[in-house]
């Protein structure tokens, strides 16, 4: 149905509001951003760096995963949206080429506290591409150990924290921890500790849903939960790990990300095969509402 006259103006006020940070019983918000913005801006670099190329200075080529596309600065691949959303969008060149958007907090030094919990969450829509246009796709929301900047080649030692990733456009969340020492080690890399699961509801793909990680420093034995729309899915424990490794990974700072990256080992291994293909669509775009941080 489309409204029209002053119906029209109504919905298009309601259709720009932005998300509302939440509140969360029994933590307290430390950071977040909104992605409040002129429309067609980049995020604000006050709270994000905006990675270009395709590796860090001196660090693994294709970022150390085999993604093909590079990462731009330009509000064509990243940018806000005017109504409250960041928007990441993965883009095709009549030569073949990808380029994509990825940006990274300047805060680094993201922990859950001895005795205390860590929330990290946001509101997050990946692509709804459909069949084999969305093959190849990669969009992403994690976190890295604040030791990597600088070094770059640390991983996965400094530790990884994957709250929510999805390949090739399919129905799944994947939450997954890396640490320790590749190949194998207590993380099983380059693979990580993983779990997916459809999203509740309705499809991960055009719909909104929330994703979190909780680090939970609480009790006698540690532990990391992961969610979606309030759903456990995911967990690994303290015990699970040996002393070293947990400490290394989970009693150190971090930073946030979001990317879209377009092929690479993760998405290759889904589908069996090199990504993306000559069907993958360009123009698919990443949004996300907010990103927030609470402590206990």
């Amino acid at each position: 149905m489309r409204p029209i006259g002053t119906i029209s103006v109504f919905v298009a006020l309601l259709s720009t509001t932005q998300a509302q940070i939440p509140k969360v019983s029994g933590f307290n918000l430390v950071w977040y951003d909104d992605f409040s913005g002129k429309a067609k801006t980049v995020p604000d670099q006050n709270n994000w760096i905006i990675d270009t190329g395709t590796s860090y200075p001196g660090g693994p080529a294709s970022w150390g995963t085999g993604e093909i596309q590079s990462y731009t600065n330009s509000p064509n691949n990243v940018r806000v949206n005017g109504a409250g959303n960041l928007q990441i969008t993965a883009i095709k060149s009549t030569t073949g080429a990808w380029t994509s958007g990825r940006i990274e907090t300047r805060r680094a030094n993201f922990m859950a506290q001895p005795g205390g919990t860590m929330r990290i969450q946001a509101s997050l829509k990946i692509p709804n591409l459909g069949g084999n246009a969305g093959v190849g796709y990669w969009p992403a929301f994690w976190t890295l150990g604040a030791a990597y900047r600088g070094n770059y080649w640390n991983w996965p030692a400094v530790g990884e924290i994957d709250i929510m990733e999805n390949v090739n456009n399919l129905d799944r969340a994947y939450a997954v921890l890396h640490c320790g020492t590749q190949p194998g080690g207590a993380c099983n890399e380059p693979s990580g500790l993983s779990a997916f699961r459809s999203c509740p509801g309705n499809s991960c793909a055009g719909n909104f849903h929330t994703f979190m990680v909780e680090v939970d420093r609480s009790k006698s034995v540690e532990a990391i939960r992961w969610y979606v729309d309030g759903v456990q899915f995911h967990q690994v424990l303290q015990s699970q790990l040996p002393a070293a490794t947990w400490k290394g990974t989970v009693q150190k700072p971090q930073f946030i990300l979001l990317n879209m990256a377009i092929g690479g080992a993760f998405p290759d291994a889904v589908y069996g095969k090199k990504t993306p293909l000559s069907t993958t669509l360009s123009g698919g775009t990443y949004e996300v509402e907010y990103v927030a941080v609470y402590h206990t």
